[in-house]
């Protein structure tokens, strides 16, 4: 094979790869997936598009070998295709939260409007002694995998479980990382409600990726 052939159809294939991230739908469900195992109809709810858009954007990602599924009866469940599909995930979040000026004004001025501008980076978290880390995702992420000694409050279920909480200790609340709006809700409502509370910038997911 000559050589300029050989690096166009290498350059080409990972072009083609990366199309798959062209779409904002598609990184909000890799950003999803990132949680746990979803079924297509999940994924539609969760995304706020149809069950036939989010199957659409399903088939582009699996084609891209970043998802993969499974069939259960008549549900076909999807996941991340390896630790490789969210660290891609991952690098280009990152990097759109230190060079993309978009992403940083309206991430700053709508922690500002939930009244929790500021956030804890794992990395820099206090002692456990003095902290409760509240894990405000849905129950099924919660089972996939959990910081330790976290404690499982749905947001949903948190305005009716707020005297489950220690007021001698700081909350710090955590959801599916820096763009998913449960910890702020929560930090909203927990500081309505007199509570030290802050929000962890990081998911689970990065979490555990710092500890290793």
């Amino acid at each position: 094979m000559e050589k300029r052939v050989f690096k166009d159809n290498i350059y080409a294939a990972i072009a083609g790869m990366t199309k798959a991230f062209s779409n904002p739908n598609r990184l909000e469900i890799l950003d999803l997936l990132a949680n746990g195992e979803k079924s297509v109809e999940q994924i539609a709810v969760q995304t706020a598009i149809t069950v036939a858009n989010a199957s659409q954007h399903l088939q582009v990602l699996k084609t891209a070998r970043l998802v993969k599924s499974r069939r259960e009866g008549t549900f076909i469940w999807y996941t991340l295709n390896g630790p490789k599909a969210y660290a891609a995930w991952k690098a280009l979040r990152d990097l759109a939260l230190e060079q993309e000026p978009a992403v940083q004004v309206t991430l700053r001025q709508f922690r500002q409007e939930m009244h929790s501008p500021g956030s804890l980076s794992y990395e820099n978290r206090p002692g456990n002694d003095r902290v409760l880390f509240l894990d405000v995702r849905p129950p099924d992420e919660f089972a996939a995998g959990h910081l330790p000694d976290a404690r499982s409050i749905p947001m949903d279920e948190l305005p009716g479980r707020l005297a489950e909480l220690p007021r001698d200790k700081t909350i710090i609340a955590y959801c599916r990382g820096p763009f998913c709006t449960y910890a702020d809700e929560a930090v909203q409502l927990l500081h309505a409600h007199g509570f030290k509370a802050i929000r962890l910038e990081e998911s689970y997911l990065d979490a555990k990726l710092q500890d290793n």
